[in-house]
């Protein structure tokens, strides 16, 4: 150990592992959300997945902008016409296709497409074509980002038994499957974090009460009690009172998991300093619980919540592929999977799998987003 005029050095080797690890002035100063944010910087694979969910959830308004067709499309010349070959700089255009001309096959009696290359036809961009798309209930418009050729058909993915394009579809879908998620998440939480923080509050005969229903619920098994409640819902309900029951349906099946979780917390919470005080201060029973003790468990509740609706995608898949959930003329990607039923049409047609790709790709984005936030919500770990 050295000692120089108004300086301290140490004899000790410079460690350059030791010096990496050692925090720096910005991470003391920073603020909660700050440390937050930059830990889930750190995280690729949930930035990446976050920024996938935003675009999807931005495209769900304008999902006909991006369709060439109407969801409900028919064109009884294309029944199960497979995927169109599209070519790049082709005829002196950017995007080219190829009209196709359908025949039956004679040995097998299946629909049989052949591409007429000699005719290239360029794609249309930013233009009205087609039956006219919502958006949001306000007004309808044809403009589309892109259209068929002139006199001809555009099937990217291919399209379904009556004709309708599967990739409009996939894009329309969307509206439905992803939002049934946000809606049942709602409810779930909802009635989660009001049963489960005041059971765990103020425990006593209504604590009991809580968890009573809650081992109930989780005792009987699920996939029947969807089946059942869904089976339930009169014939002759349109599709948006369809669509908000099945919502409230997954939402009333999956609170008892958080409501527990909710209530161990809460029992904890209850016996701090800061609960106590606020007690003795005369605060009011909903601002202790929602203004004091709610903040402290929100980091789980924003992951669990991003865990939680990959369930209710799937759950809503399942009930409208065997028949029960959603129903025409409504659009999801549940239904659409309803026409994969038959082994031997998709034997024959594998296109009709495409809603399996969006429906695996939205819930691993789910789970990696919310895996990324329960470790960034803890930045002091």
């Amino acid at each position: 150990m050295g000692r120089r005029p108004g300086h301290w050095i140490s004899d000790e080797p410079w460690d350059a592992e030791t010096d990496l690890q050692a925090l720096d002035r910005k991470d003391l100063d920073a603020s909660t959300t700050t440390l937050i944010w930059r830990r889930f910087k750190r995280n690729k694979l949930a930035v990446l997945s976050g920024l996938f969910l935003l675009i999807m959830y931005l495209m769900l308004p304008v999902a006909g902008f991006f369709a060439p067709y109407h969801p409900q499309a028919r064109n009884t010349d294309a029944i199960y016409a497979p995927p169109q070959e599209i070519d790049i700089f082709t005829a002196g255009h950017f995007l080219v296709t190829y009209p196709t001309v359908s025949e039956i096959d004679m040995a097998t009696f299946q629909p049989k497409f052949t591409a007429d290359y000699d005719d290239p036809r360029p794609l249309r961009w930013l233009t009205s074509c087609g039956d006219p798309w919502s958006f949001l209930g306000l007004g309808e418009t044809a403009f589309r980002l892109i259209c068929p050729p002139e006199g001809s058909d555009l099937y990217l993915i291919g399209a379904d038994r009556l004709g309708r394009d599967i990739f409009s579809r996939l894009l329309h879908g969307a509206q439905l499957s992803l939002t049934v998620g946000l809606i049942g998440v709602t409810i779930s939480f909802g009635i989660g974090m009001v049963l489960g923080g005041f059971a765990g509050y103020f425990g006593g005969w209504l604590d009991a009460a809580v968890q009573r229903s809650i081992e109930i619920i989780r005792s009987m098994p699920e996939l029947p009690i969807w089946l059942a409640l869904s089976a339930a819902i009169p014939a002759n309900w349109g599709p948006v009172a369809v669509f908000f029951m099945i919502s409230v349906i997954l939402g009333l099946l999956d609170w008892p998991g958080l409501a527990r979780a909710v209530r161990s917390k809460f029992l904890s919470l209850r016996e701090e300093d800061y609960v106590r005080a606020a007690e003795l201060m005369g605060a009011s029973t909903t601002r202790i619980v929602g203004s004091h003790m709610m903040p402290n468990f929100m980091s789980h509740l924003v992951a669990s919540a991003t865990l939680s609706i990959p369930t209710m995608i799937l759950g809503e898949t399942a009930l409208s592929l065997l028949g029960l959930g959603l129903r025409p003329p409504a659009v999801s990607w549940g239904l659409m999977l309803n026409d994969a039923l038959d082994l031997t049409a998709v034997e024959i047609y594998p296109w009709l799998l495409a809603p399996m790709i969006p429906v695996i790709l939205v819930v691993l984005a789910f789970n990696f987003l919310g895996d990324g936030l329960r470790d960034a919500l803890d930045p002091y770990s």
